[in-house]
C-alpha cells in the first residue's frame, strides 16, 4: 500500500465519520417487558410494565404512546432527562416519578449521565387491544 492510498483512505474515513449525524452515535435504550395483566374489573384494559435500561449517554428516539395509554414512570437508578409534550425538560433521579396522560408525546427521554447507566420502570394502563404502546415520531427542529 502506498502512502497516497493510506492518506486518501484516512481522509475518506474521517469525512464519513463527521458526516454522520450525532444521534447515530448515541447508544439506544433496552426495553424489557416485565409484567402484563388484564384488569378484571375494567373490561378491555390491561396493565403492562416495562423496564427501560439506558447505557451512559443512552437515549430513546422521540416517540408517542398509544392514545389509550396512561403511563406512570419511576426511576429505579441513575438520572433520566425527560420531556413530555411541550413541558420543560426535567431530570428525574432514582426514587422520583412522573406520569404521561393518554396521547402524550415524548420528545426527550435519555440518560442524563454520560458515564453511569440509568434504569426506568414504565407502567402502562392501556386498551388490551393496543399492541404498539410506543411509536417513533420525527424530531422537532
Amino acid at each position: 500500500m502506498n502512502i497516497r492510498s493510506f492518506i486518501g483512505g484516512a481522509f475518506a474515513a474521517i469525512a464519513i465519520a463527521t458526516a454522520m449525524p450525532a444521534a447515530a452515535h448515541e447508544p439506544a435504550e433496552t426495553v424489557t417487558p416485565s409484567f402484563e395483566q388484564a384488569i378484571p374489573n375494567i373490561p378491555g384494559k390491561s396493565v403492562r410494565a416495562l423496564v427501560v435500561d439506558y447505557p451512559p449517554a443512552g437515549a430513546s428516539l422521540p416517540h408517542e404512546h398509544a392514545k389509550s395509554a396512561f403511563i406512570f414512570a419511576y426511576v429505579l437508578s441513575g438520572e433520566i432527562e425527560s420531556q413530555v409534550n411541550d413541558e420543560p425538560k426535567r431530570v428525574y433521579r432514582a426514587g422520583e416519578s412522573f406520569y404521561e396522560t393518554p396521547g402524550s408525546t415524548h420528545p426527550v427521554s435519555r440518560n442524563a449521565s454520560k458515564t453511569e447507566p440509568a434504569k426506568l420502570l414504565a407502567v402502562f394502563i392501556a386498551d388490551t387491544d393496543d399492541k404498539e404502546l410506543t411509536t417513533t415520531i420525527g424530531t422537532k427542529e
